[in-house]
């Protein structure tokens, strides 16, 4: 969930304040954009898609992060999808606290960032040279909007109701709604 942007700030400047902050802030070309705490089925829709993914991809050589984990877009764009999945090794820096080469990201609606998760964040994720998959999970009804890098560029697809599956070809599985929305009440 997205509240108000604050200050401006340099790189430097933002990874200082981020690692030191209580909770976490992307950072948009100087902008720093603070993340707050979400409702209890947008938590549950993270895990269960954690979960899901995690049960297709666990021995395949593929890692299932929470949102926990900052995203590098760009030399200034910063992100902090809900899920991601990174297959092989993942490209971090340092100190590992940037991932470089997710190969699938989520993101789970609020109402404060709906506009956002589908505009102008998602035009950021699909700038990753790695990114195949954007998954847009929607918090109020079954309704999953699928991001895939094909050949003559990004597709999107709409997935709705509990008996839709979502093809994940990059990861080699199918990820059923039914899984993600498990115990949620709209």
């Amino acid at each position: 969930m997205v509240v108000e942007r604050i200050r401006q700030m340099t790189v430097e400047e933002y990874f200082a304040f981020d690692e030191a902050s209580e909770y976490k802030n992307e950072y948009i070309d100087g902008e720093v954009v603070p993340m707050t705490g979400g409702t209890v089925n947008h938590d549950s829709l993270i895990v269960n898609t954690i979960v899901a993914l995690w049960q297709r991809l666990s021995r395949s050589g593929c890692q299932v992060h929470a949102g926990h984990v900052r995203h590098s877009v760009s030399p200034t764009r910063y992100l902090y999808p809900d899920v991601s999945v990174v297959c092989g090794a993942p490209e971090t820096d340092e100190r590992s606290l940037n991932l470089f080469n997710p190969l699938l990201v989520a993101e789970v609606t609020s109402p404060s960032s709906m506009d956002y998760d589908r505009g102008s964040k998602l035009r950021y994720y699909q700038s990753i040279k790695s990114l195949q998959v954007i998954l847009v999970i929607d918090q109020y009804e079954a309704l999953v909007e699928v991001c895939a890098r094909g050949a003559s560029g990004w597709q999107t697809h709409s997935y709705t109701g509990l008996d839709a599956v979502i093809p994940l070809a990059a990861l080699g599985c199918d990820l059923p709604l039914a899984e993600i929305y498990r115990g949620i009440s709209f």
